[in-house]
């Protein structure tokens, strides 16, 4: 045998590979996480463009149209349809009547979620339930309510003739109406704060021997504090703004009757578009005040 036979059969035969199938390889290669909460780039922009401009088309613009129309004749017209005299008694009919609504919602409201958080008694849900009544009933037929009780054709309306008392066409019957449309407010806040809290601080409390006030204002009182002035930022935001049951009970006196809504549908009907949108805007600025203040409240509340 030759020597060059011998050292081709001294070499190792080679081994032929073999090529891994098709999905061991798409499997091997690296491949991007993806996370089941993210969208779709497209869709996210295309939500996020129609809220904004949902946004922009009903409620900044129609804003925008306000100012603009406010300030159509000039700064000087502006303010000399905000203090017409007219106007100045709207205003302070508004505050005075959203002063009383907020007083009484809170007297109620902290009484009311003190009740039925703290304690366990029969018509409890009925209570919550009649509570909630304002934001089921038009505020339309909460002043005719008002009106069937102490109208003059009313149920009490004899005696309150005979007696002096008036209360529609009068500021206690806007008063009665708003407090009517604005009292879940506080309620609605304290509620769940106080239920969340449990009876534990109040309980020790009164183990260690303070009263029962003495309980509420050094104890409980504290703990709610920024849920309850949450609820009369509402409150006096839904006092300031509420047309109708305050249209039925007012009787529409200018200068006597008319809270600023209503002098807006005064001004407005009287051809006075620029005063209208004047008394507006004001609205509208009370409302991104309300707002603003209303962040800073929540912001607050969160990190309690």
């Amino acid at each position: 045998m030759s020597t060059v036979q011998i050292a081709a059969r001294s070499q190792p035969a080679e081994t032929p590979v073999i090529s891994p199938p098709a999905s061991a390889q798409a499997a091997a290669r690296p491949y991007r996480a993806i996370n089941a909460r993210e969208d779709a780039r497209w869709l996210r922009w295309t939500v996020i463009a129609l809220t904004v401009g949902f946004l922009g088309l009903f409620i900044v613009l129609p804003l925008l149209c306000v100012l603009t129309e406010a300030l159509r004749k000039g700064v000087a017209a502006y303010f000399a349809a905000l203090s017409d005299p007219d106007t100045l008694a709207a205003i302070r009919l508004t505050l005075i009547a959203a002063g009383i609504s907020v007083v009484a919602n809170v007297i109620f409201g902290v009484i009311a979620s003190w009740a039925i958080a703290k304690f366990q008694f029969r018509g409890k849900h009925l209570l919550i339930t009649l509570i909630e009544l304002p934001f089921s009933v038009s505020p339309v037929i909460a002043g005719l309510v008002f009106v069937l009780l102490f109208g003059l054709q009313g149920y009490f309306g004899a005696w309150l003739l005979a007696h002096h008392v008036k209360i529609i066409f009068a500021l206690p019957g806007i008063a009665l109406a708003t407090i009517f449309v604005t009292f879940p407010f506080v309620v609605r806040e304290l509620i769940p704060l106080m239920q969340e809290q449990g009876t534990e601080e109040e309980e020790a409390a009164l183990s260690l021997g303070a009263s029962g006030l003495t309980t509420f204002f050094r104890v409980t009182l504290p703990n709610v504090k920024w849920a309850l002035l949450y609820g009369v930022l509402l409150c006096n935001a839904r006092a300031m703004g509420e047309f109708g049951a305050v249209s039925v009970v007012s009787g529409h006196v200018r200068g006597e009757t008319l809270t600023m809504p209503l002098q807006v549908e005064a001004l407005y009907d009287g051809y006075q578009i620029a005063a209208a949108f004047a008394v507006a805007s004001l609205l509208a600025l009370l409302a991104i005040v309300t707002l603003v203040i209303k962040v800073v409240l929540e912001a607050r509340l969160e990190r309690e």
